[in-house]
Order: structure tokens, then sequence, then C-alpha cells
């Protein structure tokens, strides 16, 4: 593992493995009971069929030495890698049946967590040598936010809040229960938010427009997010910004015109799509060789 790629807490890891198999009946599969003698020694190799960046070894290795410890997984190469296609990734060894009965989850993992890591490095290799930096968001699969985090993490991408109480942001809901309440300047929900957030938080506002930008910026925000606004604005807004405050894109971000986005000045920009619809990567487990 690269040594900038921090680890996976083991904890996590066991959790989401143990929920999966448990959801795969793997420790009881019928049909690898009914086939394969309990005795018999299996060898097989991961292959990554496509190119694309690695992620969630580990968590492969954690799934495929769950029900049964003499497994052995010998990784090839380290979370983070980009790879050719037909890249070995692991070596694999043990009692057949636990092989055959963790296969699928330890697929499951791995797939789904090189796609967001490949997607990642896609979008951050579009803007390369920028100073922009690409986020991920909340939009994550429930349950696995720590590997899908991870996983951008391993594409080169950086990490966006990690939940609703580790950063505060403004958003449009919460602009329009304010002014519910009969604050419709966005400098005064900037101010009432600061006044009640811990003073180690920045405060990010999300504006859709250039007099909301006016306002939050006579609200002193620290981060700015330019909501679904075209390139031409966004360069019109870091203008005005002048500086003054931290900036993120975000909505309506793709590998087309991320690029423009990150030229037209700002800080970050933030991608759902790099959890919610990366596609995943083509990766096998193959028994007796590749």
């Amino acid at each position: 593992m690269s040594p900038t790629l921090q680890p996976l807490p083991p904890d996590v890891v066991d959790d989401a493995v143990m929920a999966a198999l448990d959801e795969d009946g793997a420790s009881d599969d019928v049909t690898t009971r009914a086939v394969v003698d309990a005795a018999q020694w299996g060898r097989a190799v991961l292959l990554c069929r496509d190119e694309g960046v690695i992620a969630g070894l580990p968590v492969a290795a954690a799934a495929m030495t769950a029900i049964d410890q003499t497994v052995s997984f010998d990784t090839l190469v380290e979370d983070g890698t980009l790879v050719p296609p037909n890249t070995e990734l692991a070596e694999i060894e043990g009692p057949l049946h636990a092989m055959l009965s963790c296969e699928r989850v330890a697929l499951n993992f791995l797939q789904r967590m090189s796609g967001v890591a490949t997607l990642t490095r896609e979008f951050v290799d579009a803007v390369a040598g920028t100073p922009a930096r690409i986020l991920d968001t909340r939009k994550t699969t429930p349950g696995l936010r720590h590997l899908e985090r991870y996983s951008v993490r391993a594409g080169g991408g950086s990490n966006h809040r990690f939940n609703l109480a580790s950063g505060v942001l403004i958003k449009d809901n919460h602009i329009a229960a304010a002014r519910q309440a009969g604050i419709v300047d966005l400098a005064a929900v900037v101010a009432r938010a600061r006044a009640a957030a811990p003073h180690t938080l920045r405060i990010e506002i999300e504006v859709t427009n250039i007099d909301q930008l006016k306002e939050a910026l006579e609200g002193n925000a620290d981060v700015i997010l330019l909501d679904n606004m075209g390139v031409d604005e966004i360069r019109t807004c870091v203008e005005m910004v002048a500086g003054r405050a931290l900036i993120e894109a975000s909505g309506g971000i793709t590998l087309a015109n991320v690029r423009a986005v990150a030229e037209a000045g700002v800080d970050f920009i933030s991608v759902g799509r790099l959890t919610h619809s990366a596609p995943a990567l083509d990766i096998s487990l193959e028994f007796g060789g590749a």
C-alpha cells in the first residue's frame, strides 16, 4: 500500500466483510457443500482484465480468509496502483470450499472499490496542472462510506466532510428553512451558523447565483459552494471572491467539462458520480492460475 494512503480501520473492514458474507449466506453454501470435498485444496489468482486503479485488496483478503483462516492471500500489487489489462493482483491458496464460498463477496468489494478509484483517477488526471482538488460527496452506498472514500483516496482524490457531524455546509434546503423562520439574507444565515458551530469548523454555504454570492461574502463565509453553474459564471464568481473565501464547484461536473471548471480558478470540485455511478472494474478469480 502506498505510504500516503492511510489504511482502513480493521473494525470497519471486519464489519463490512462479515455483513456481506452473512447477506450472501457464505457459511451455508449448499452448492459448494454438495459438490466440493471438505479436504480439497485450491489455488487461484485474482485477475484484473481492465486497465484501472486497484483499491480494496485488504478487504478482499479479509473476505477470502474469513471462513477459514488457513487460506493464504498474497497481494502482488498495492492499492492505488494503476495496472494494465490482464494484471494478476493476488495469489490465493487454501481449502477450496472456503475460497468458493467467499469468492463473490471478495470480488464485489474489489470490483466496486477499484471502479471508484479508477473513475477518481480519470477526474484527477483531467485537472492535472491546476490547483483544483477533486472531492467526493456524501452520495455513497449506505454502510460503505468508509470503503468508498478510501477508494477515492486510492484514486488520488480527496474527501469532503465525512458526515453531517464533521462540517458545516449550509445547503439550499437549510436556506429555505431559514427563510421560513424569517431569516432572508444569507449573511445572517452564515452568522447564525458561525455562532452555533464549534470554532474549529469552517462555515461553507451553497449559492446558485451572483446575488447569493454577494450575501455569502458579506457574511464572511469560509467556503462558498457554487452549485450547478456554467464555466463563465464560475469564472465571474471567482473574480468576485478574489481570495476572500475558498471556492468549491459542484453539480453537473463531468469528464468533459471538469478541466474547464478547474481552469476557472476554483479550489475544489466535488463530484457525486465518483461514488454513486462508478462502473465496476472487471476482476475475476481464476482457479488453477491465469
